[in-house]
């Protein structure tokens, strides 16, 4: 009885620890490089490949939304949806409709603090410790994808604006180390800054994996795509062999236990 209520509480995405960063930050890299893959190496286009990162998306939503428990790898394979229609979306908006990156940053930015704003006024809380019902997976979801959606504008914006690939991964990881430092040393709320960091990552990743790819001339590396993809596609599936993946907790979890 006390094992079945427990599974009850727990949260359908994993605990928030070093780990989770470390695979998240290599996924918003898979998601930069795989989706220059199909839009540009494979000549898709932004438009086709927003729609079949969408629908890659959308799938895995409904995957994870119907899993009973938590599932890593359905979890990652998700995050990484997220991020690669992420790219294109963010790409699509900035220079197929021409709203540039200032323009299509402030967008995403308003429609993330929409959707967190909703979930908020609809759950009394948007922490991601409370991600164990239809409903607030969907609330999840939707923010995960704005908030990887501008981090992609926000990542091209900055490498573009002068500081380039290595200046802007750079400037994000001097984001996230303050935020570290917040976490640490303040009581800030510990909801705002997962969020914060969340954003954060993604333009990380992104920068990293335009260096990985872009010509040497525009400070690169000049790795293929695809190549660079597969690379870190197998540096994700060993991290999630090594790192521990357990789910999060619920916060009703110890008002629920029963006393052993």
């Amino acid at each position: 009885m006390k094992m079945q209520l427990r599974d009850e509480v727990l949260s359908k995405v994993p605990e928030v620890t070093l780990s989770f960063w470390i695979v998240k930050i290599a996924a918003t890299t898979l998601g930069e490089t795989g989706g220059d893959s199909v839009t540009m190496t494979l000549d898709w286009g932004y438009l086709a490949g927003t729609f079949l990162f969408l629908s890659a998306l959308v799938a895995l939503v409904a995957a994870q939304i119907v899993a009973r428990k938590f599932q890593p790898w359905l979890y990652w394979a998700t995050i990484v949806a997220s991020t690669t229609f992420g790219t294109t979306m963010a790409d699509f908006a900035d220079r197929s409709l021409g709203l540039g990156y200032a323009g299509g940053s402030m967008i995403l930015f308003v429609c993330l603090v929409g959707v967190l704003a909703f979930w908020y006024w609809s759950e009394k809380t948007i922490s991601v410790e409370t991600v164990s019902t239809p409903k607030v997976e969907t609330f999840y979801w939707a923010a995960i994808t704005f908030s990887q959606t501008l981090g992609t504008a926000l990542g091209d914006w900055i490498a573009d604006s002068g500081l380039g690939y290595e200046g802007g991964a750079i400037l994000f990881a001097a984001g996230l180390a303050v935020l570290a430092a917040l976490y640490v040393w303040t009581d800030i709320s510990r909801v705002l800054l997962f969020w914060a960091a969340f954003i954060l990552t993604r333009p990380l990743g992104a920068t990293f994996g335009d260096f990985l790819d872009k010509p040497v001339g525009n400070g690169g590396l000049a790795f293929s795509r695809p190549l660079a993809s597969a690379l870190i596609a197998i540096l994700i599936l060993i991290l999630l062999l090594v790192l521990p993946q357990r789910p999060g907790r619920h916060p009703r979890f110890a008002q629920a236990s029963l006393p052993s």
